[in-house]
């Protein structure tokens, strides 16, 4: 626990940020309908949520399963958590806070489009392997140096592209960048916004519709997400620096979890392929191990990278959160897919917090603490006493 824990605590009660849920209950707020209950025992497939989400059976009283959930509940406490959900073969195992309000989830919004460039990547819209200069990007800011024009559009969803460009908006580790035209594309792993800003534009121009409609059509609505408006949504940031603006989303945590469980689900959704075959696990294999990251902070933090999802390389075999991966926004934004355990667990620190945006982080050591105590909660068919 941080020293200032007990004045930001005051902070946030003071702002309405306060968890609202703090029973020891495992079955969530009033958005979840409750299972039947012949499904008490494990789910042998997985479930998808209709309108609303069910809810995992109550763990009996007592119960191996009620007492590991509410250690993680009284962990989360100890967190700035605004809301988190966990979501075991479907249906909703934990869930703690406002989950249906919606603030911006920052970088998670890369692991989205990763998801939306899967259609359009099996369509023959967007093929991976042309250039900025192949297909007619440049910046209008300045402009690019011809070997830069050479990234291929694959480099840039790999955050490789040699492109050193100042980017729309911050919140990357452009400052850590080399000299501009010093590293050949798909060379250099740098986590930069231009790239992803440029990936951006890319989207748009190859399948001619804006993110946010493609978004729309081609996955919120089938997902029936509870929370999206897209009248929330514009592309942002500084055209003074550079023509390719950010995309921010914004979203609830329980829309959230709709995704991830599309993404554990090998873009399957009630039988319905929304994702290409092969998508998942292509966007999920590594194109960066940690030790070739730069800067040297962002590879002592051991996630590697695969197409815009970062990746938890270092779990050995054995461990529960083998093989899983995670989309990651600054200030504590996760959506983390397990498929070790048919799992997903989504989670939100909102910002901002009293028109404040530099206020404290859940960061990655604290939210995967709290990831492995609800994996390994005896849930289901191994509901202890």
């Amino acid at each position: 626990m941080k020293p200032t824990r007990t004045s930001r605590i005051a902070t946030l009660m003071g702002a309405g940020m306060l968890l609202v849920l703090a029973s020891g209950c495992a079955i969530p707020p009033p958005a979840v309908t409750a299972a039947p209950a012949s499904h008490a025992a494990s789910v042998a497939a997985p479930t998808f949520p209709a309108a609303t989400w069910q809810a995992w059976p109550a763990p009996a009283a007592g119960s191996a399963c009620q007492r590991e959930l509410q250690a993680a509940r009284d962990y989360v406490h100890t967190l700035d958590t605004t809301a988190l959900m966990a979501v075991r073969d479907g249906r909703v195992l934990f869930s703690e806070g406002p989950v249906e309000r919606v603030s911006i989830v920052f970088s998670v919004r890369k692991s989205i489009l990763s998801m939306m460039y899967g259609k359009y990547v099996a369509s023959g819209a967007i093929d991976l392997s042309r250039t900025l200069a192949d297909v007619g990007m440049d910046d209008a800011v300045g402009g690019l140096l011809p070997i830069e024009r050479q990234a291929r559009l694959r480099d840039l969803l790999a955050a490789r592209s040699g492109v050193y460009h100042a980017a729309a908006n911050g919140g990357d580790d452009a400052a850590a960048a080399p000299a501009r035209g010093s590293q050949a594309p798909g060379s250099y792993f740098l986590y930069n916004n231009w790239d992803f800003n440029a990936a951006g534009t890319a989207f748009e121009r190859l399948t001619g519709r804006s993110i946010y409609q493609a978004f729309a059509d081609d996955l919120a609505t089938p997902l029936q997400l509870q929370d999206f408006a897209p009248v929330r949504h514009a592309r942002s940031g500084d055209a003074r620096k550079s023509e390719h603006l950010a995309y921010p989303f914004y979203l609830s945590t329980r829309d959230m979890a709709r995704l991830g469980l599309l993404a554990l689900n090998q873009g399957q959704w009630h039988g319905q392929p929304l994702l290409p075959p092969g998508w998942v696990a292509q966007m999920t294999a590594q194109t960066t191990p940690a030790a070739h990251m730069h800067p040297a902070r962002t590879a002592r933090r051991g996630f590697g990278y695969g197409t815009l999802w970062w990746l938890l390389e270092k779990e050995p075999a054995g461990s529960p959160l083998h093989g899983a991966y995670m989309a990651w926004g600054v200030h504590g934004q996760y959506i983390l897919v397990v498929p070790a355990r048919s799992m997903v667990i989504a989670h939100k620190r909102e910002v901002p917090v009293g028109g404040h945006w530099n206020v404290s982080w859940v960061g990655p050591t604290e939210f995967l603490r709290v990831a492995r105590m609800l994996v390994t909660a005896r849930c289901g068919s191994d509901d202890a006493g």
